[in-house]
């Protein structure tokens, strides 16, 4: 009960605390940005980088990770593993000191994504169900002294479940079923031509509430960004052929059906089938898309959904909201930030490492 009341204490008391000489606070004036990357030799790292680009840490890992979940109230984070990976790291985020190595169980793989309650407590992580290839789970793991312990799992009522993220109300999971079967050790898909991809709205007792499909059954719904108000926005790969016509920015407003976003024919395009990364800025209300395989970074007004800016950005990855728009990393350029505070967005190379940079970033 004492380790419950810290915890919510701490989730209470974001704004001004510090711990060993880390302020506990969800928007600072020099975030750390927190990624997966790669070195010129393969070997794979959880790195923290200032955006004025020197180095917090940069951590060795043997696996290679994806999203990373931020514990809501003490200064440690877990990077998650690429699916198909085995191993999701907890690091500190004052030093890079890796805590933990947290093994999935022998029958499961993780999926890339998690995401941990608002008391600290617990933490729920997609995985694949290697007994019945496919079949989504999300392992609940409780934070116990710096350590995370599998307790139980619940059904995505989906197969291939991608990220998952939490409702405003911090009691709703949404579930990202990209609908794919695949086998242990592997990316292969299995089922292509009988895909079920799912956006899922579940209690954190495993209840289900919603579970909504597009309209084309090989667009598989992978990421999402949840603005304060509700709305869920998702982005999709399309498994079909090139020349289809797929839609790959979806949307659920408050009280309204899951379906596309509208996207002018020139970016769907431009998309090449593929988004990575969706992020959404609340206080400026617009969201932003990656589109690596065409090298494109799009932004959106969420409310009047005008394009805002439509710019060329080799292998851009993942995105993060700041104070004044987005920053963004490549897998083979250079990270930048995009000022949107302005009706004309300007973007500004960043002196972060060029390349090698994960689909995903997470700004502490």
């Amino acid at each position: 009960m004492l380790r419950r009341h810290l915890l919510g204490l701490g989730s209470l008391l974001l704004g001004g605390m510090t711990l060993g000489g880390w302020t506990l606070s969800r928007k600072t004036a020099k975030p750390l940005l927190l990624s997966a990357r790669d070195d010129a030799d393969g070997q794979h790292y959880a790195v923290g980088y200032r955006l004025d680009g020197s180095q917090a840490f940069a951590t060795p890992v043997a696996q290679r990770c994806h999203d990373i979940v931020e514990h809501p109230a003490q200064p440690l984070a877990l990077f998650v593993a690429r699916r198909p990976g085995t191993q999701s790291y907890l690091l500190d985020l004052r030093d890079g000191r890796l805590l933990q190595t947290l093994e999935s169980p022998p029958d499961r793989h993780f999926y890339g994504h998690g995401v941990f309650h608002r008391d600290g407590e617990w933490l729920y992580a997609t995985e694949n169900d290697l007994r019945d290839p496919g079949r989504g789970v999300l392992g609940v793991y409780r934070f116990d002294g710096e350590r995370l312990l599998r307790e139980r799992e619940l059904s995505t009522h989906g197969l291939g479940p991608h990220q998952v993220s939490w409702m405003p109300d911090g009691e709703t999971l949404v579930v990202a079923n990209g609908g794919i079967r695949t086998e242990a050790e592997s990316r292969v898909d299995m089922n292509l031509h009988a895909m079920e991809p799912s956006l899922v709205l579940l209690r954190r007792d495993g209840a289900l509430i919603s579970k909504e499909t597009l309209a084309q059954a090989m667009n598989s719904v992978r990421h999402l960004a949840i603005a304060r108000d509700g709305t869920i926005v998702a982005c999709q790969q399309y498994m079909g052929e090139s020349t289809d016509s797929a839609d790959l920015l979806a949307i659920k407003r408050p009280g309204q059906p899951f379906q596309p976003f509208p996207v002018a024919e020139a970016q769907r395009q431009a998309m090449n089938q593929y988004t990575a990364s969706v992020a959404i800025h609340d206080a400026l209300r617009l969201v932003a898309v990656t589109a690596p395989r065409g090298n494109r970074f799009f932004i959106w007004d969420l409310d009047s959904q005008r394009l805002r800016l439509d710019a060329p950005l080799p292998d851009c990855a993942g995105i993060g909201a700041i104070a004044n728009g987005f920053v963004v990393t490549s897998g083979q350029g250079r990270c930048r930030l995009y000022d949107c505070r302005r009706a004309e967005i300007l973007g500004k190379p960043l002196e972060l490492p060029a390349g090698l940079w994960d689909n995903h970033l997470h700004l502490a």
